[in-house]
Formats: structure tokens, C-alpha cells, sequence
């Protein structure tokens, strides 16, 4: 019995921890769709700076240019307009400013060729995607999920 009174401290010594440990970030309700996208743009950023370090640790800064380039705000123009409507101000507004960080990254990669200032900027994108990351949560909506249409598909059409 003595192990059961126990066990049961233990239990709901546990349990008021992970009570007082809540997230508390941000819900964002996104359609599977969107949050696909967001996820896969969110790789693409890690993908690439693990290869902007990369290429800082060989001090080759044309690749650091071209790897930050490419994450830039070219890479935000691709697809964004449908989440615009979606996507909290303020989580907009942090995820454009980190790809106008790596636009900087990229320019002066090429102009100045300093791999600490080039450490130095990554650092403070990296704050960006840290603070976002505490703040926000990303949830599939069950309703938008099943509003939403699957993309068209390719129809092919064979004369005869």
C-alpha cells in the first residue's frame, strides 16, 4: 500500500508539472495545404542554412551568396498570396523579414566577403525563426481542411 501512496505522489507530482508546462503559443489554423507549405518552406530555410554554414566553414562565399539568394524574398513570392488571408500580421511580417535577411546575406557575401559578418547576420535571422517558433503553433483546421479542394490534377486529352 505504501508503494501505491507512492506511485500516486509521483503520479500527480508529474501531472501538475506538465499542467504548468501549457503551450501557450499561438494557435494558427491552417488547411492541410497550407500548412504543407509552410512546413516545406520551413525545411527549405533549415536545408539551406545548414549549407550557407557549410560553405562559410570552406570560407566560399560565392556559395554562401548563392545558397542565401535562393532563400530570399524570391523563395516568399512563391505561393504566398493564398496564405496572406491566413497567416497572423505579425507572423507574416517575421517570416518576410527573415527572407530580406537572407537577401542582405547574400549581398554581402558577395560585396564584402566577411564570413564573421555573414555569421553575424545568419545569427540574428536565426533569432527571427527562434521567436516565431516560441510563438506560434501551427494547427490543421478541421473545417478548412474540408472546405478545401484538392489541387487540379493534369487532364490529358487524346484526339482520336
Amino acid at each position: 500500500m505504501k508503494n501505491l501512496g507512492i506511485g500516486l505522489f509521483f503520479f500527480f507530482f508529474t501531472a501538475a508539472a506538465v499542467a504548468n508546462d501549457v503551450d501557450k503559443r499561438q494557435i494558427v489554423p491552417l488547411s492541410e495545404h497550407q500548412r504543407d507549405h509552410i512546413l516545406s518552406e520551413m525545411r527549405a530555410l533549415l536545408a539551406g542554412t545548414r549549407n550557407i554554414l557549410e560553405a562559410l566553414s570552406r570560407d566560399e562565399m560565392t556559395t554562401v551568396a548563392r545558397e542565401a539568394r535562393a532563400l530570399g524574398l524570391g523563395m516568399a513570392g512563391k505561393g504566398e498570396n493564398h496564405l496572406r488571408s491566413v497567416l497572423p500580421e505579425a507572423f507574416m511580417r517575421l517570416g518576410m523579414s527573415v527572407h530580406k535577411d537572407f537577401d542582405n546575406i547574400s549581398l554581402d557575401a558577395q560585396s564584402i566577403k566577411d564570413s564573421r559578418h555573414t555569421l553575424r547576420q545568419l545569427s540574428e535571422a536565426m533569432k527571427k525563426c527562434d521567436s516565431c517558433h516560441a510563438s506560434y503553433q501551427i494547427r490543421i483546421n478541421e473545417d478548412a481542411a474540408a472546405a478545401e479542394t484538392p489541387p487540379l490534377q493534369h487532364r490529358h486529352h487524346h484526339s482520336h
